[in-house]
């Protein structure tokens, strides 16, 4: 079954910026709701933002006007651009990808944020 792995996590200071990829193992539906999650330490995963195949986004209050998630759909691959972090985004970010034509949901294995100075 296809796998979706996360990358570009790592330490950060306040006020810096990262950029996170989800790339699939294989070809993917290009019909799709996919997302972005974090959880942070003793905390439940929380949404960060969702993105559909037909443009819709959106993002939790938490990081609208600082986070922006897009696509590139030749690459089959989703971006979170994270801008402005604080220590309050330190986490593990987690991309989900499902097809609009299935209920299964594919995880990746997430990748690690710290914010710290």
């Amino acid at each position: 079954q296809v796998q979706f792995v996360e990358s570009g996590g790592g330490l950060v200071q306040p006020g810096g910026s990262l950029r996170l990829s989800c790339a699939p193992s294989e070809s993917i539906s290009r019909f799709y709701v996919m997302g972005w999650y974090r959880q942070a330490p003793g905390k439940q995963r929380e949404l960060v933002g969702i993105i559909t195949s037909s443009g819709l986004i959106n993002y939790s209050d938490s990081v609208k006007g600082r986070f922006s998630i897009s696509t590139d759909n030749a690459k089959n691959q989703m971006y979170l651009q994270m801008n402005s972090l604080n220590p309050k985004d330190t986490a593990v970010y987690y991309c989900k990808y499902r097809s609009t034509y299935s209920a299964v949901e594919y995880w990746g294995q997430g990748t690690q944020v710290a914010v710290s100075s």
